[in-house]
């Protein structure tokens, strides 16, 4: 095994360890003594009463036979009780302290150089393990595992072509066994891990550059299908980001065939009622692409917030990494994160610019297609 091979992170397996206060004697030692750890596991309701609230927050004991315990609050108020006023003061104080708890992990994950034990984070929010993971699960719509792996993809692709060797890139992104990852790889990276490394070494890349009312476009395709379609303000700035990332590939411009599928492609960033009938190169996590799925299917003139995506592929509280996700997006306009927005409808962080953005969704709201501008120019 490589030298400075990581701890793989633990995994969704510590769901099954025993959580806190597992029974309901302990539960009601801990309601007896007010102790505000239990407020992050457990509610508790009064019959009499008809209200829940936190183990801290009880004004006064209740009778033994009138309490019952539930997991959430959700679940307390599934079987008919209300939050109490002491409930209702601290509900949103806790579901900051999650918020920023769940944002600060995220950012650990983000920047971390390591495999991150499910226990540091835990410890680093304090929480125990089995409500952290369960609470960054309901956030962000991953568990800490799988979002550490989606930052560890992103980190390889980054510095793979850098690496002095495959094994080496694959252990310094964090991933803790290269067998899992070479499974994966085609999806990860669009080609085998080395090619990829080598700057796409006897990989074929065909690719035309153009204007449009955006601006430049840069359109490039794999033996799979497009790979790239980029916005930018300078064409040759494009290409040059194109021979950045495979460095070594065969990257073929001017070739009279693909230029029609260029003017295919501008005509529908033009106007998308065109449709793109042109297999895409998609290379991501199982997570982006169940939401870049769910992109293409928000019609032209709608919008989705974050958090509308987050709950169409299952996971409600995922907007930050449905944001992520979009922001990953290397087929611009044929993926449509353009048609996500802020939950209050303000438009922000758009890879090609937030001015493309505004311009895309004003287009589709007005009906505006605009004309395709022409032929692509590729001798670049």
């Amino acid at each position: 095994m490589h030298a400075n091979t990581p701890a793989p992170l633990p995994d969704s397996g510590l769901l099954a360890a025993e959580p806190p206060y597992p029974t309901d004697d302990a539960r009601w030692q801990a309601l007896r003594t007010r102790d505000a750890r239990a407020d992050e596991h457990f509610v508790f309701a009064v019959r009499t009463t008809g209200t829940y609230a936190r183990p801290s927050r009880a004004a006064r004991l209740p009778r033994r036979a009138n309490v019952e315990f539930f997991a959430t609050a959700e679940q307390a108020e599934a079987a008919g009780y209300r939050a109490s006023a002491h409930a209702l003061a601290g509900r949103e104080a806790l579901a900051q302290r999650h918020l920023e708890a769940v944002r600060n992990a995220c950012m650990t994950l983000e920047q971390a150089d390591r495999a991150i034990p499910l226990a540091e984070l835990a410890a680093g929010a304090g929480m125990s393990t089995f409500h952290f993971h369960r609470l960054f699960k309901s956030q962000t719509g991953l568990t800490p595992k799988a979002y550490a792996q989606a930052c560890r993809a992103s980190r390889l692709r980054r510095d793979l072509p850098q690496a002095d060797r495959v094994t080496d890139a694959i252990y310094d992104a964090g991933f803790g066994t290269s067998s899992r990852f070479y499974d994966a790889a085609p999806g990860l990276l669009g080609m085998p891990p080395k090619q990829f490394r080598e700057g796409g070494a006897q990989a074929s890349i065909r690719f035309a550059v153009g204007q449009c009312r955006l601006g430049a476009i840069l359109v490039a395709q794999s033996a799979r299908g497009l790979c790239a379609i980029w916005l930018g303000d300078d064409a040759d700035a494009l290409v040059r980001e194109l021979q950045d990332t495979f460095p070594r590939a065969e990257l073929r411009g001017g070739e009279p065939g693909f230029e029609r599928l260029v003017a295919e492609v501008v005509g529908f960033v033009e106007q998308r009622a065109l449709g793109l009938n042109l297999p895409l190169d998609i290379r991501g996590t199982a997570f982006q692409e169940r939401v870049w799925r769910a992109l293409r299917d928000i019609p032209p003139g709608q919008t989705l917030s974050y958090s509308e995506v987050a709950a169409r592929v299952g996971t409600p509280r995922g907007a930050r990494a449905v944001a992520l996700a979009c922001a990953a997006n290397t087929l611009a306009v044929a993926i449509p994160c353009h048609r996500v927005v802020r939950q209050n409808g303000d438009v922000s962080g758009y890879r090609w610019g937030v001015a493309r953005k505004q311009a895309l969704l004003a287009g589709e709201a007005d009906g505006v297609t605009g004309k395709p501008c022409g032929k692509a120019a590729t001798d670049r």
